[in-house]
């Protein structure tokens, strides 16, 4: 039983992801681009290219298959990083979407020596903001909604290691999955500061410079707001547990 709620569950997120690409395909292109046009220099098939090589394609030719090939590498792992902090798939569907039309609409002023990872999470993240300033009810999500946005087991379990110290026997997997509801509130519960740097750091694994690129603040920020998070979440677990904190 458990096994087909996990298939249907995995059927319905890669519905989900076709749907939105369909969507986008159809908003950003109008009519396709002059086969006569490619990117020279470039013997490799495009999904060896680098970001930026398909950047600098689409500014130039406004080739349609190097801005698909940017859509299908970042669709699962952008996607996850405005559900993990909007907290709500369909708000999350729709921010994606209304990122890469921002890309789509400003490629031409992306500066070639930047590094496309950054500036596109910089694109999503104020996408996201937006759409919590558009539906302040983001915060009434439930957990059983947003226990399907996170990276699920493996990013819970591990983000507890980091905050306790110490490794999980496997024997306290009981005790590890009360742990994990505690995590997801005290996430969310977390200042909006403190949640951007704690997803962009740890949930997605950027680096310090990229987070402080993507923010817009010094790294030195970065490092204080990822070790304040982190102490939050520290103070949080040692915490009784309690109704309010079940």
């Amino acid at each position: 039983m458990i096994c087909i709620r996990r298939l249907r569950k995995q059927k319905h997120t890669v519905s989900r992801r076709r749907r939105m690409k369909a969507k986008l395909a159809t908003r950003v292109f109008s009519m396709d681009a002059d086969p006569r046009l490619t990117w020279l220099g470039q013997d490799a098939p495009r999904a060896e290219w680098s970001d930026e090589d398909l950047v600098r394609e689409y500014q130039t030719t406004g080739e349609p298959r190097a801005f698909e090939e940017l859509v299908h590498r970042y669709e699962r792992e952008l996607y996850n990083y405005l559900c993990q902090y909007l907290g709500d798939p369909e708000m999350a569907e729709d921010a994606f979407q209304a990122t890469f039309l921002q890309v789509h609409r400003k490629c031409r002023q992306f500066d070639a020596g930047r590094r496309f990872r950054p500036w596109l999470y910089a694109v999503a993240t104020n996408q996201a903001i937006d759409a919590q300033r558009r539906n302040r009810r983001h915060r009434l999500v439930s957990l059983d909604q947003q226990s399907r946005m996170y990276t699920e087991s493996h990013d819970l379990g591990c983000l507890i290691d980091l905050v306790e110290g110490q490794e999980i026997d496997p024997e306290e997997h009981v005790e590890l999955n009360e742990r994990k509801e505690d995590v997801r509130q005290a996430v969310d519960q977390l200042p909006e500061s403190l949640r951007q740097v704690l997803l962009l750091v740890y949930y997605q694994g950027m680096k310090y410079r990229e987070a402080a690129e993507v923010l817009d603040i010094p790294v030195g920020t970065v490092k204080s707001r990822l070790h304040t998070a982190i102490r939050k979440l520290e103070y949080h677990l040692k915490l009784p547990r309690s109704p309010s904190h079940a």
